[in-house]
């Protein structure tokens, strides 16, 4: 792999700078060692904070860098969030992380968590939240019975983000082309804002970056490679590609599906170091998940 589009060069002598080298010289080597961390080299200048608003991708939305997750272990239409907090509970966290500048609610229709998001909007007004959900319909009336149920189920006349959910064929634009053909005009027609892709393989993560129909991808990156796509000098120049044709990155499992909760500031640090997302989305069960998140996100951006 050719680094040399990563480097950033001096303006007077030409020279790359020492820090973008080295960082360079980790992608070769993969995944971050899980005994150290250079929390140096992903040290940003300014604070970054889990309420700044980002326009994520070409869409022209703007929302919040950190998104709700509510399906964490999501499957069957229920989660970890539905199990532990129920419709009224989830819809109060929701309402409790607005209320501190939180606008990005993560949904889909395997964790169940659409009437919850509902509960959530009995307090805050619809056009001050961007609400993502994800669909396993493949067929064109698949998808269309879904955009109807899925807005009856939230109560509400349009869908912000809809994505195809856990693709893993390296074809499924040719398996999906009547969903996506549906969704292309829902689009047209205002009941959604944009459409796209979550991936689980690394053939998919390709398709995503060579289809001209993603407006937005939801990638598992991490430094540690857990419960990835593939490895992350694997991953990270297809991310580095989609966001160079203008598509939303959204990252996910961040922490590792779980599997990283003792390197919590080391993978949040590096999420906020990579300059092709746009966001990233955490499952949180409680109040006390997003204050800790809110005061961990501006420190670790900035720990050098």
């Amino acid at each position: 792999m050719n680094h040399k589009s990563q480097f950033k060069t001096c303006p007077k002598t030409g020279a790359i700078k020492r820090r973008d080298f080295i960082k360079a010289s980790l992608l070769s080597a993969g995944a971050v060692t899980l005994n150290s961390f250079p929390h140096h080299l992903y040290a940003s200048e300014t604070k970054k904070y889990a309420t700044d608003q980002i326009v994520l991708g070409n869409t022209g939305i703007k929302m919040s860098r950190l998104a709700m997750g509510t399906g964490t272990h999501g499957i069957n239409r229920q989660s970890d969030q539905t199990r532990k907090l129920g419709v009224k509970g989830v819809g109060e966290l929701l309402h409790a992380a607005y209320d501190e500048g939180i606008s990005f609610w993560d949904s889909a229709d395997q964790y169940g968590t659409h009437p919850h998001l509902k509960e959530g909007l009995k307090y805050v007004p619809r056009e001050k939240v961007v609400i993502l959900t994800k669909t396993h319909a493949t067929t064109a009336q698949e998808m269309r019975d879904d955009l109807d149920r899925f807005r009856q189920e939230l109560g509400t006349d349009y869908l912000d983000i809809v994505l195809l959910h856990f693709m893993t064929e390296a074809n499924w634009p040719t398996i999906k082309t009547g969903a996506m053909e549906v969704l292309a005009q829902a689009r047209e027609d205002g009941i959604i804002r944009a459409h796209g892709v979550s991936c689980h393989t690394m053939g998919a993560l390709n398709a995503a970056a060579n289809s001209d129909w993603v407006q937005v991808d939801l990638a598992r990156i991490n430094p540690y490679a857990a419960r990835m796509d593939g490895a992350v000098d694997e991953v990270v120049p297809v991310l580095k590609k989609m966001k160079a044709q203008g598509k939303g990155i959204i990252g996910m499992k961040i922490f590792g599906a779980g599997d990283l909760v003792d390197k919590v500031d080391e993978c949040l640090q590096y999420a906020l170091g990579q300059e092709y997302l746009d966001c990233f989305t955490i499952g949180q069960e409680g109040f006390h998940q997003t204050k800790d998140l809110l005061k961990r996100i501006p420190e670790s951006s900035v720990r050098g």
